[in-house]
């Protein structure tokens, strides 16, 4: 795109009441301070975006003398299309004109913005705009027009197994997305495997304290085999003497109980054998007929008789009882429940040396799982760490690239793109400006103009955008090279009017 000023007409702005002002190739505008210079290249900016040069805001109106209207037109060529814009200021009002139409401010805003970008514009018509940006927007309207080195620049220029892997895994995630899944990753491992450690420590340790076996595990189970074997023939004898031993005591328990019910029924017989006979009511007292005491004398003998008989048969019970325990015959074991137990303390220790082998199997194969665990831990931490140095990699030498790119565009002017923080091995993104080992903030008037023309040629070869360019205090460089464009020249020239020449290529 190629952008020319044809003429500017200006009414009552700033110090110029009516003035009309073709541009050239080359137009050189001079005279005294005071005398109105800066006021034709602020006019420009003022009818485009309503500001100065340096994009602040701009009050226009004339101080010293009367007026009713601050009006600017401005004629363009944009790729050889005419466009003329008009902005003017009444009561405190701003008005609009596309073309001689009058338009409101979003038509009007919108056609120039689509005409070219702001930023971009006032940094190709005026070379000190772009250093009064902030940083951040300086380093991306620079880059904005600078392609970053592709992926496959970038991997060609790292390790082989960095650039494979990273290759790879960008294929799902991007850059951005793999560092987040593989710092959180890391974070979860590397405690996971301060757990996994101590585990593996933990179990060692109880194995250790094991005591060692005393007997081999084979030799133990076959001595408790035979143990068992022999217990087993002891058993039988003492099964069945159980039997008749059980037996044995269930009569002797009857015998026993039955003994107890004679004795308590003996107890009795004094009292019913020497009751008396009483011949008087024992409720009222009165004395008894011969008849009534005949029948308390048969009432007693015929308790007398049931005791006797009910007594007869617990004795007869026990009779019998004891003649079918004489049938029977006790056999003592204790002998053979000794050797049991004899048997069972030896066969106690070659138990517990199984059981402590176990235990060891158990704990041997607790460790093994736990080192695998630890294992595993550690391979996927080191995976996430490689991939992450990997990334961290591959943004250092894309930045270098990058950088050595941006750089490349330029002759004389030091560009840094990046930073590393002291201590912090990460690259920060950073934008500053050298000349000569000097920062821009640092360099005099005739440098600064210097490196703006520079920087601002730059952006137009990158952008494909050929815009007019304004120097301002012209007089304070000896020699400068001549930049793309239009060029609008202001010196100060003591003692002379205001003076415009117009000079063709």
């Amino acid at each position: 795109m190629i952008v020319k000023i044809q003429s500017i007409h200006i009414r009552n702005f700033k110090s110029h009441r009516d003035l009309e002002v073709s541009f050239g190739d080359v137009t050189k505008i001079s005279g005294e301070n005071a005398k109105g210079k800066s006021s034709i290249p602020e006019s420009l900016c003022w009818t485009l975006y309503g500001t100065d040069a340096l994009g602040s805001k701009l009050d226009p109106t004339p101080i010293g003398y009367d007026f009713d209207e601050v009006k600017t037109e401005l004629l363009l060529t944009v790729d050889d299309k005419q466009v003329l814009l008009g902005r003017g200021l009444a009561k405190g009002k701003a008005k609009y004109w596309i073309n001689d139409v009058p338009s409101k401010a979003t038509e009007y805003d919108e056609l120039v913005q689509s005409l070219f970008d702001k930023d971009l514009f006032l940094s190709l018509f005026n070379p000190s705009y772009f250093f009064t940006m902030h940083p951040t927007e300086q380093r991306a309207l620079l880059l904005r027009y600078v392609t970053s080195p592709t992926s496959k620049e970038v991997f060609a220029q790292l390790p082989a197994a960095q650039a494979e892997k990273l290759a790879e895994l960008i294929k799902q995630h991007s850059l951005n997305d793999l560092d987040k899944i593989h710092r959180e990753n890391k974070t979860k491992q590397d405690k996971t495997y301060i757990a996994a450690q101590s585990r593996t420590k933990t179990l060692l340790e109880q194995l250790n304290r094991l005591p060692e076996l005393n007997v081999g595990v084979e030799e133990a189970e076959a001595k408790i085999t035979e143990l068992e074997k022999q217990i087993k023939e002891i058993e039988k004898v003492t099964d069945s003497a159980g039997e008749s031993n059980r037996e044995y005591n269930e009569v002797t328990t009857k015998i026993k109980s039955l003994q107890e019910r004679i004795s308590e029924s003996a107890k009795k017989w004094p009292d019913l054998r020497d009751e008396e006979i009483v011949d008087a009511c024992r409720t009222c007292k009165r004395l008894l007929d011969d008849e009534a005491v005949e029948a308390v004398k048969a009432d007693k003998e015929q308790r007398k008789e049931q005791y006797q008989a009910n007594h007869k048969v617990l004795v007869e019970q026990r009779k019998a009882l004891e003649a079918e325990l004489a049938k029977l015959e006790y056999i003592d074991v204790s002998e053979q429940l000794e050797k049991i137990r004899m048997l069972g303390m030896e066969m106690q220790p070659l138990n517990e040396s199984i059981n402590l082998h176990t235990q060891r199997e158990q704990l041997e194969q607790q460790i093994e799982q736990a080192k695998v665990q630890e294992s595993t831990t550690l391979a996927s931490r080191n995976e996430s760490t490689f991939i992450l140095d990997a990334i961290k990699a591959f943004q250092a030498k894309e930045a270098e690239l990058q950088a050595t790119k941006v750089q490349d565009l330029f002759t004389t002017l030091s560009i840094r793109l990046f930073k590393q923080n002291k201590g912090d091995s990460e690259l920060k993104a950073d934008f500053e400006i050298e000349m000569d080992g000097k920062a821009y903030r640092k360099l005099s008037l005739s440098e600064s103009i210097r490196a703006g023309l520079e920087l601002r040629d730059v952006l137009s070869q990158q952008s494909g955008i050929v815009a007019p360019c304004f120097v301002d205090n012209a007089e304070s460089i000896t020699r400068f090279t001549q930049p793309n464009g239009q060029l609008i020249m202001c010196r100060v020239v003591a003692g002379q009017e205001l003076k415009i020449e117009m000079e063709e290529a």
